[in-house]
């Protein structure tokens, strides 16, 4: 793990339980063709039906906000694409919520954040890794 280690969190928006299915498998492949072309790890991730959890080391010359940017502007972008069922849900082309939350890894130790992601797998159908 060469870069800063990060956990990320951000929802779609009102919350709907659209990450199920095909678009799950989809905005996860997104997500990790963007990490990919950007020198990301991710370290653990869980997809819920209406939130994403991230365990990520990011390089330190990639700004968080870049990243969110990145990942959620082209995962929007393509899902609503591929999946036009979702514009009726999303008319106002905004597929995630505003906004994210992240924090270091500092007052933590990893090993409590990856348990906390593997717990949070409430449901196996509920998430994927």
């Amino acid at each position: 793990m060469g870069g800063l280690p990060y956990h990320l969190v951000f929802s779609t928006k009102s919350r709907y339980k659209v990450l199920q299915g095909d678009v799950r498998l989809r905005v996860r492949d997104i997500i990790r063709q963007v990490c990919a072309e950007n020198g990301v790890d991710i370290i653990k991730g869980v997809l819920s039906s209406d939130h994403v959890h991230m365990f990520v080391s990011v390089p330190p010359k990639l700004a968080i906000s870049d990243l969110m940017r990145l990942m959620k502007g082209r995962s929007s972008h393509k899902v609503q694409r591929e999946f036009p069922t979702l514009k009726k849900r999303y008319w106002g082309r905004h597929f995630w919520g505003r906004g994210y939350f992240s924090t270091t890894n500092g007052a933590i130790t990893e090993d409590i954040v990856l348990q906390y992601l593997e717990n949070h797998i409430t449901n196996p159908t509920d998430a994927s890794r």
